[in-house]
């Protein structure tokens, strides 16, 4: 495993972490105990960190990682969210008294005294705009509940509104080979900020494993059901925005990208990898056998200055404008 520094921080992390949506909830059907193997296997490959937030399951992915890392919490490192609990629009969902009363209750469901990465779950843009937030979280670190502070932000933006509070140490960004437009401005910025970049949606909800056909369908309990077209939260966190049967037909178009580099999953992780810029990606996981394919993204071949050409050109003819919502 390869470590990478989280930013300007002191913290190490594995340059392939996981994030803990699919083990909580909305991406269908999902064991406790095949989760706690998947987390128990992830770390005996040197995985160190794992992205979760409150709302994921109701706490749920939050008390797995408690279980999963008891006895383990000075050397596995815990990021979580908060905010989607509440009204995001709402200022008092930000005020002291709210955040501290979220950092506490993910505290006890974790079963730590202090959370390594705290980080705004997708606010609103006007909150990050006024910024008060941000001396909430200052004080909280202050007092030793959170290490550092970041955002999961949903547009380049709001993650330069972000890189604006010398606070933010980590942003937390949809991007993948489908969803490309980071690289253009925000990417640089925050790496010249000292600010530490996790990417989710790595695999863009699944197209880019090409596994899928314009045939195949999901739970009604999976988000790529209920939310395909942003009918319950943004759409760009489902499919990165791309309309399903036009990711499976761009994502056929990438198959040449596992040429020599096993699959299309550790192929799309590798490409991320590949950019300066990255602190480390979080892929879902339901599976030892998910977290296994996913790990498996480090030791394949980085891509060529051709190859990443083309791929750039690829998405800038065929993929940019199909993406539905604010970016």
């Amino acid at each position: 495993m390869n470590y990478r520094t989280l930013g300007t921080t002191d913290l190490k992390v594995s340059e392939i972490s996981f994030g803990t949506w699919a083990i909580g909830g909305s991406w269908g059907n999902v064991s406790d105990e095949e989760s706690l193997r998947a987390l128990d296997y992830a770390m005996d490959q040197g995985v160190n960190f794992f992205d979760t937030a409150d709302v994921y399951g109701d706490g749920r992915s939050e008390r797995l990682l408690a279980q999963a890392t008891k006895g383990k919490e000075d050397r596995i490192h815990v990021a979580t969210k908060f905010c989607r609990k509440g009204d995001i629009h709402d200022p008092q969902t930000y005020s002291e008294q709210s955040v501290r009363a979220y950092c506490e209750d993910s505290l006890r469901r974790l079963n730590r005294e202090r959370i390594d990465l705290y980080q705004i779950h997708c606010p609103a843009t006007a909150i990050l705009r006024d910024g008060s937030v941000f001396g909430v979280l200052d004080k909280l670190q202050a007092e030793g509940k959170i290490r550092h502070y970041g955002v999961s932000v949903e547009t380049v933006e709001e993650g330069l509104i972000c890189l604006q509070h010398p606070g933010v140490r980590a942003l937390q960004v949809i991007f993948n080979i489908l969803r490309q437009k980071p690289l253009e401005q925000l990417l640089p910025e925050a790496k010249a900020k000292g600010v530490g970049i996790l990417v989710r949606l790595p695999l863009a909800s699944g197209l880019l494993t090409g596994k899928f056909t314009e045939a195949t369908t999901f739970s009604n309990d999976d988000h790529r059901s209920f939310n395909r077209n942003g009918e319950q939260f943004n759409v760009g966190e489902t499919f990165g925005g791309l309309p399903f049967e036009k990711g499976v037909e761009l994502s056929r178009e990438l198959a040449w990208i596992a040429e020599g580099r096993g699959n299309m999953t550790r192929a799309s992780l590798r490409w991320l990898l590949d950019q300066p810029e990255i602190s480390c990606v979080i892929p879902g996981f339901k599976s030892v056998e998910q977290v296994k394919d996913n790990l498996g993204a480090g030791d394949v071949p980085s891509f060529s200055e051709e190859e990443l050409a083309k791929l750039r050109s690829f998405y800038n003819e065929r993929v940019h404008t199909q993406i539905r919502g604010a970016y």
